[in-house]
This record gives C-alpha cells, structure tokens and sequence, in this order.
C-alpha cells in the first residue's frame, strides 16, 4: 500500500502533467487571439512542444496506454485521423494544409500499426492455443 506523501506526490505530478499539457494546447491554439508578430509564433511553437513533451508522458501511464491500445479506439483514431487528413488536404491552401495533412495522416498510420500489431498478438495467441 502506498504511503500518503507518495500518493500525494503522484497526485501532483500527474495534475502538474495534464495542466502543462492543457496549458501547452491553449497556448498552440489561442495565443492568435491575444498576440501578434513573433511573440505569436513563439507561444505557439512553445506550446506545441510543451504539450507533445507532457502527451508523451501522460501516455506512458499504465491506464492511459491500455485505453489507447483498445482497439475500438485504435480504430476511431485511424479513422478520425484519417478522414480529417484528407479533408485538411483537400480544403487548405500551402504549406499549413500540407502539414496538417501530414501530421494527421502520421498520427492515422500509427492508429494502424497499433491495430495491426492487436491482430498479430491475437493471431499468435490462437495458435499458442492450437499448438
């Protein structure tokens, strides 16, 4: 059982993880509407990179993995992700509409590895069970 400061320690931790990561998306998303200029671009650069660096590490924790790793999510994130590449392909101009297209039809290729990767421990598993 754990003690009460290192349940507290992990609380706070993880409350510090998702408010850099809420606070990196505002910023990436937002910071348009309060500045202009280069202070624009570095609030929004520094926000994206804040919230992919707390992401990586909120997905490393062992409930959020196995969620992710579920395969009616794999599937709506292939899907989802898939579908708004190519409508992001297809509706924005220049090198923006390139790159979230890119960046989409990435996070929709690695929703398909996941699946493919399900199917093939499934697949080894029945024939452990055959053999």
């Amino acid at each position: 059982m754990k003690s009460s400061s290192a349940t507290l320690r992990s609380f706070v931790a993880a409350l510090l993880l998702w408010s850099l990561f809420v606070g990196g998306l505002a910023a990436s998303s937002a910071s348009g509407a309060v500045l202009d200029g280069t202070a624009k671009d570095v609030a929004t650069y520094a926000g994206i990179a804040v919230s992919l660096v707390a992401g990586s590490r909120i997905a490393k924790k062992p409930r959020i993995k196995a969620f992710l790793s579920m395969s009616p999510v794999l599937w709506f994130l292939f899907l989802f992700n898939g579908g708004v590449a190519v409508v992001c392909c297809f509706t924005m101009d220049g090198a923006k509409g390139i790159t979230a297209a890119v960046g989409m039809g990435l996070v929709s290729l690695g929703a398909a590895g996941g699946l493919v990767s399900n199917y093939r421990k499934r697949a080894d598993a029945v024939e452990g069970r055959a053999a």
